[in-house]
């Protein structure tokens, strides 16, 4: 018996779960934050409505009226297209292998949000228990626990050493629990996404409601929401606009195929992918708010410390009576104290510049926002076990309905290959991937899973949606297309999707793939991928050598 949604509810929770993963939670607001706040969403939209929807819903369409999967329906259209599903396989197995590692170091931090205090809140005692672990004092506890508890990472990427056992275990954690939700194929999705797609919403607007209570939440909401327009004329703020929609919405995976084939023939797959983009780009915006409102009150967190620091500075060097000097009138004291004695205030060294913008544009991203920066706002918030909890239950929902699409991508191929059966299918990926992603548990598993997100996810999911939409348009056919859609949904696509899937979504992909060439190659020119400092260029790593004082 041929597979089926047992109702549309779950379909589109499926596809949206699909769609919205952690790039949401740590990528989109991260591109807003340098990419001139609110100005970001001019290209941003642009890029949803001219490219991210016509190719969601071509594959929507295509999915759900040749009914197979990624390696079917090319196969289908043209022997020659075979390849395309064949690629789009590929690119789902090396994005889970190492997704799904993401998802490992999230367990293992919501294993340990149970402890009080929390163990990235202060560093650790030495071996001689006469003090503190001096590696640590060095950086801060938040890199420590994140780079040597977690990771234990090795100096460049040259050094593997052993399996870390701790994250082999939680990485074999992440892996069984894919398995069990994936272990009867969509019957079991169509029931785990119940929670794992809508949970994230829960958590994210009980996030919501406390950060904007949060002192400072304010100034990081302004930071956001507050346009530089000035920023648009620089092109690579548009290239990272289409290039976020496009990977934001897991087109070309080949998950979305075959998700949609398991539809009724006739089904308003327009309506559809209209839905799940506009969610996936509101949850985005969404998700924004918490998120910097957080940063927020991290930032302002930060200032007040720093001039907290200066006026005991000044209390202690000016003998000036305790609580004179308050956070409230520093700039009034700092101000009479440099007009009365400038060249005493200019000789002390330990005077700190605070300044909150600067503290506001200290960014970051992915793992870097999630596992550090998020991490350390946690700690200053009250009931900072509960949030931390919450915070890494979330992550883990978005990644794993993220999983369910992606492992979707390579067995429904499989299949239609005649290379598993359906019963032993997911059992027989989901192993195979877990043993390839062992490499990432080892002292330089990072520099690795750096190297696979940087390169697996980009570059082919563009040249794969180039012969997508060019094999719909050109070589299936727009007429051929249209007929099918008719008969789907009972109407003819309009001059819009025609147009855009004809000229303007194949010119703006190529764009997007020369222009992405253009600038990595501007960008590192001399790198090869396995040179670890160029791997430090790419996501950041530096933080080790500063941070951790080790030779990078």
């Amino acid at each position: 018996m041929e597979p089926k949604w047992d109702n549309k509810i779950q379909y589109l929770l499926t596809c949206i779960g699909f769609a919205v993963g952690l790039g949401n939670v740590w990528r989109f607001p991260y591109l807003c934050q340098i990419y001139g706040g609110g100005a970001f969403l001019i290209p941003y939209l642009i890029a949803l409505v001219f490219e991210g929807l016509p190719l969601l819903y071509m594959e929507l369409a295509i999915g759900q009226r040749l009914r197979k999967g990624s390696v079917g329906v090319w196969n289908s259209i043209s022997p020659y297209l075979g390849g395309v599903g064949i690629s789009c396989m590929l690119v789902s197995f090396l994005v889970g292998v190492f997704y799904n590692t993401i998802l490992a170091w999230v367990l293992w931090y919501f294993f340990h949000s149970f402890q009080e205090p929390l163990p990235w809140s202060q560093c650790p005692l030495n071996v001689n228990h006469t003090g503190y672990n001096e590696e640590c004092v060095a950086s801060t506890p938040v890199n420590y626990f994140w780079y040597r508890e977690t990771l234990d990472i090795t100096a460049d990427i040259g050094i593997s050493d052993s399996p870390r056992w701790w994250m082999v275990i939680c990485l074999a954690t992440a892996w069984s629990v894919v398995y069990i939700c994936l272990i009867r194929g969509i019957d079991t999705i169509g029931k785990a996404v119940y929670v794992t797609s809508t949970l994230p919403y829960l958590v994210l607007t009980i996030f919501l409601i406390r950060a904007l209570t949060l002192p400072g939440a304010t100034d990081g909401l302004i930071y956001l929401f507050t346009p530089d327009w000035e920023i648009l004329k620089n092109p690579q703020v548009w290239l990272d606009a289409a290039t976020q929609i496009f990977f934001s919405l897991s087109v070309a995976f080949g998950g979305l195929i075959a998700f949609s084939s398991y539809n009724p023939e006739k089904n308003d797959c327009e309506r559809d992918a209209v839905a799940v983009g506009v969610i996936n780009s509101a949850t985005s915006l969404y998700a924004s708010i918490p998120i910097f409102a957080i940063l927020g009150f991290k930032a302002r967190s930060n200032y007040n410390t720093c001039l907290n620091h200066n006026v005991l500075v000044l209390t202690n060097h000016f003998e000036i009576s305790d609580q004179n000097i308050t956070v409230e009138n520093y700039d009034h004291w700092l101000g009479y104290l440099n007009a009365s004695f400038p060249d005493e205030v200019s000789s002390l060294k330990n005077i700190r510049t605070c300044n909150l913008q600067t503290f506001l544009d200290q960014s970051a991203s992915g793992t870097g926002l999630a596992f550090i920066v998020f991490t350390e706002a946690v700690i200053e918030m009250p009931g900072s076990q509960v949030w931390a909890i919450l915070f890494f239950i979330m992550l883990f929902s978005l990644g794993l309905s993220s999983m369910f699409g992606t492992i979707e991508g390579i067995v429904t191929p499989l299949i239609d290959l005649k290379v598993v059966t359906s019963l032993n299918s997911s059992a027989v990926v989901c192993l195979i991937s877990f043993l390839m992603a062992l490499v990432f548990t080892l002292g330089s598993g990072n520099y690795w899973v750096e190297i696979f997100s940087s390169y697996v996810g980009s570059v082919p999911l563009l040249i794969i949606a180039v012969f997508e939409i060019v094999g719909v348009s050109y070589i299936y056919g727009m007429k051929r297309f249209g007929e099918d859609i008719l008969f789907m949904t009972g109407r003819r696509p309009n001059i819009f999707w025609r147009a855009c899937w004809t000229f303007i979504s194949p010119l703006l992909l190529k764009g997007v793939l020369i222009a992405y060439v253009i600038v990595q190659a501007q960008k590192y020119p001399s790198y090869p991928a396995w040179n670890p400092d160029y791997v430090s260029k790419l996501r950041g790593l530096a933080w080790i050598s500063v941070n951790l004082n080790e030779p990078h």
